[in-house]
């Protein structure tokens, strides 16, 4: 039987729906500010702040996508250009100048940066609460915790590509526009499934493996330096490969119906875009696999808008405005 193919466009798109009907209900619902029709103040839509530094070409491709999602979604963007040569100094000005922003609930800071600039530094510069990448520390240890408003991108859409494969929904099905995706495709319980993730970067593995143990999963994280790495892999329901290596994962490595999620990103000799999974071979052996491209990177883009909604609504709902997007859970 032909595997499940785990459409990663497809359920972006979904997302980006109810995303933008959450953003529209939002704007149109009157500030309680106003005791009446005319003085009630109609709320200003999202905002995402977009630092990008230098002119590399596949970071302004990277941008440029990005940003026409958040349109989509209905979100305002502001983008800052900085030179290559931009100094720790100047960027951290920039950082610290969307954060005092109170139009900006999320902050983009493109990566990679040049060598001098220390990326770690830089992201820990974000305020912990326009965190859309979800790579503060501070909402890194709330991962740990199992807490948090903003959860890392890349693994927080594989997930939802795992809730996919359990979900009677089959990818390319044209959904009504009323349909909210957070309650169509549910987060899976994974109690009494067998995930392996393979690689164990602070990025992607780390967080994928709390994410999982989150829904009950029994984990394993397995890396370059793990013994007997097939025997380990064979023994997975569900394999997320991150690694970094084309091809990796190959069809011997594979039991029979596991669900297969491909993070990886390579260009192999002919300069065509490969995951780290063996697609042709392993595909015949699994019931559920996401291609490269097109499975975990357009997930990636829109947990970065659902991200900067959730921080979004929770500045509102401080500011008592609240306006939760019906359906999405805790």
């Amino acid at each position: 039987m032909d595997p499940k193919i785990l459409d990663g466009k497809w359920l972006s798109l979904q997302f980006e729906r109810s995303i933008a009907n959450a953003v529209r209900c939002a704007v149109n619902t009157p500030s309680p500010s106003g005791t009446d029709a005319e003085s009630a103040q109609v709320r200003r839509p999202p905002g995402l702040g977009v630092i990008l530094v230098g002119d590399n070409s596949a970071s302004l491709a990277y941008v440029g996508r990005k940003e026409k999602v958040a349109k989509r979604c209905g979100f305002v963007t502001k983008e800052i250009r900085l030179s290559e040569k931009v100094s720790s100094q100047e960027l951290r000005e920039v950082i610290d100048s969307f954060n005092e922003d109170r139009e900006i609930d999320g902050i983009l800071l493109q990566l990679p940066l040049p060598h001098h600039l220390d990326s770690n530094v830089m992201l820990d510069r974000i305020h912990p609460s326009k965190d859309a990448d979800g790579l503060h520390p501070l909402n890194q240890g709330l991962l740990m915790r199992g807490d948090g408003l903003l959860r890392p991108c890349t693994p927080s859409g594989l997930m939802r590509l795992i809730d996919l494969a359990f979900a009677p929904v089959e990818p390319g099905t044209e959904l009504d526009d009323s349909v909210d995706i957070f309650t169509h495709i549910p987060e899976k319980d994974l109690s009494g499934k067998r995930a392996v993730v393979i690689g164990r970067s602070i990025l992607v593995g780390k967080a994928a493996a709390l994410l999982l143990l989150e829904r009950n999963a029994t984990v394993t994280v397995a890396h370059s330096k793990t013994a007997d790495l097939s025997q380990v892999v064979q023994e997975a329901d569900i394999i997320v490969a991150a690694v970094g290596r084309e091809g990796f994962v190959t069809a011997d490595m594979v039991r029979e119906g596991a669900i297969v999620i491909d993070v990886g990103i390579n260009r192999n000799s002919s300069g065509k875009l490969v995951g780290d999974v063996a697609y042709e071979e392993v595909a015949s052996k699994a019931s559920a696999i996401t291609p490269v491209p097109g499975g975990v990177g357009p997930m990636t883009v829109i947990m970065l808008m659902l991200n900067t909604l959730k921080a979004y609504q929770d500045k509102a709902k401080l500011e008592g405005e609240g306006a939760k997007l019906e359906g999405e859970g805790s």
